[in-house]
């Protein structure tokens, strides 16, 4: 070991706590919109070094909390920009959503390090069970606490299409365990190691390099038809969420909804889509405004858009839903969709009786979620899974189980993050989708950013971030079989990471499978 390497695995107190914390951080930049790949394999392998020098299940744990807190601040700083909606009520609550929530999140990482700790803690042996341990936590962290499946590790690859193509076969965690592998155990390539290590030490390259040219194949042989008759008009007004819900501006904002989708086009619309809660009225009880929505939809085509719905008036309990619906030329409502998976502080107070809060969102009634991912048929278009917000960020919870929608549709507003990595990242995960399940999906967002994506994760249209305007185009359509992945789930990745850390605890760690001090 170099004398640099020494002192660095010496670091104790907050100088190991803060070398911790960057290199979670520098972690951060490979995630979306940055990049920066090479980075993944310096600050990991960082973690791994510093990992092996724990003395302590507390060290442990405490080794990967602290890069968690790096890693997640700087991924998620984003989020706090919702506060500032209404700062005078929220602002001072930014230093607890963005540490708190990144405290929370660093929980899983702090298990995974303990986890792979207590499993093998030397040489190859110790990189398998790190990048292991922290996918299986990666997988957790998707349904604890309601689940927050944000800047998994796959979406590092979504500029380089070849690889990720993997995701329809072993899902965003099985792609992640080879990129955490690849980028954990780099530096036992370049220790003088027998050929065995040396060989194992490269073979997640290997794996990783022919799973691109097999998505390189995947990709040429990938010509997707348009679906007849079906051209959809993405309509992306661009008001800025301090303004959204003024009462005096909702019929102006309407209006302004309106203007976009009757705008002259070589390619007239069937359909007008609309982003989440884009219409600022009751539209399930307010006829005039129903009406003038109405104006918006095409000849024998439809408005989508998304609006707030609420149980009719008098009838108890109130509740309210952040739904779709589907309103046709007369103003009739043809489709409802209600949000099932709630942004919790956003969209409901969790712990109503312990924190004296009140959600960000608009009003005082906590909304009520819907029953879960739906496949629903609306007149002139290919059935659809439709998706409000976040709900497109869940691996293998975005179609209704055993009826396959032809193309999912993801309404959202990532107007509350203005201008940051936020939408970027929001974006890419709706690509990741796409490719695990093999459908198409169409994104309309009130500020961007909204695009039509294929089968294979490619971007047929966009309309970029913080851009007014419309977007019209033809909609792909699905693969002819869902994907390995829409077929299985996480049960084959998840349970081969399971598998492998039984098999390192029991058969690998206590021989000399192991026995080089890593790096």
């Amino acid at each position: 070991m170099t004398p640099l390497l020494a002192q660095l695995e010496a670091l104790s107190g907050w100088r190991r706590r803060g070398l911790l914390a960057v290199l979670g951080s520098l972690a951060a930049l490979a995630l979306p919109p940055l990049y920066v790949l090479p980075v993944l394999g310096l600050s990991f392998a960082g973690l791994a070094l510093l990992l092996g020098s724990a003395a302590s299940r507390k060290s442990a744990f405490a080794t990967g909390w602290w890069f968690g807190l790096g890693f997640f601040t700087a991924g998620l700083y984003w989020i706090s920009n919702a506060l500032l909606i209404d700062a005078a009520r929220f602002a001072w609550f930014i230093p607890f959503s963005l540490f708190g929530l990144s405290g929370v999140l660093a929980i899983f990482c702090g298990l995974a390090t303990l986890l792979s700790w207590l499993i093998c803690r030397k040489g190859v042996g110790s990189a398998l069970a790190l990048a292991a341990a922290w996918v299986l936590l990666e997988w957790l962290r998707s349904f604890v606490f309601t689940g927050f499946p944000w800047n998994l590790i796959a979406s590092i690859w979504v500029p380089v299409l070849p690889v990720l193509q993997s995701e329809a076969w072993i899902g965003p965690y099985g792609l992640g365990f080879l990129t955490l592998w690849a980028a954990i155990v780099w530096p036992l390539i370049f220790r003088d190691r027998s050929a065995r290590h040396r060989l194992l030490a490269g073979l997640p390259f290997l794996i990783l390099l022919l799973l691109g040219l097999s998505g390189l194949m995947r990709l040429q042989g990938g010509d997707v038809a348009m679906t007849d008759d079906v051209r959809l008009r993405l309509v992306q007004p661009n008001i800025p969420q301090t303004l959204k819900w003024k009462n005096e501006l909702r019929f102006q904002h309407l209006l302004k909804l309106i203007e976009l989708s009757q705008v002259a086009s070589d390619l007239p619309p069937t359909h007008v889509i609309w982003a989440e809660t884009a219409v600022p009225y009751i539209l399930d009880h307010d006829v005039q405004a129903r009406l003038a929505v109405a104006k918006a939809a095409p000849a024998n085509g439809l408005v989508i858009t998304g609006a707030v719905r609420t149980t009719e008036p008098g009838l108890e309990p109130y509740q309210i839903w952040n739904s779709l619906l589907a309103i046709d030329e007369s103003g009739l409502i043809r489709g409802v969709f209600d949000k099932y998976h709630l942004v919790p502080f956003g969209e409901y107070m969790p712990l109503k009786s312990i924190l004296p809060l009140k959600k960000i969102t608009e009003g005082a009634t906590d909304f009520s979620p819907g029953p879960g991912p739906l496949t629903i048929d609306l007149p002139g278009l290919p059935s659809v899974g439709p998706l409000i917000c976040y709900e497109v960020i869940f691996p293998h919870a975005v179609a209704e189980p055993g009826k396959r929608p032809d193309w999912l549709l993801n309404l959202t507003n990532d107007s509350w993050y203005g201008i940051s990595t936020g939408p970027y990242q929001h974006f890419a995960t709706a690509r990741m989708r796409a490719i695990e399940e093999g459908l198409p999906l169409v994104r309309v967002a009130n500020s961007g950013i909204s695009g039509v994506i294929d089968p294979y994760g490619r971007v047929v249209a966009q309309l970029g971030l913080g851009q007014e305007g419309i977007l019209d185009s033809r909609l792909p359509k699905p693969l002819n079989e869902a994907t390995i992945y829409a077929r299985t789930g996480d049960v084959p990745s998840i349970g081969v990471l399971i598998l492998l850390l039984i098999v390192l605890k029991f058969m690998v760690c206590h021989t000399g499978f192991s026995s080089i001090r890593y790096p």
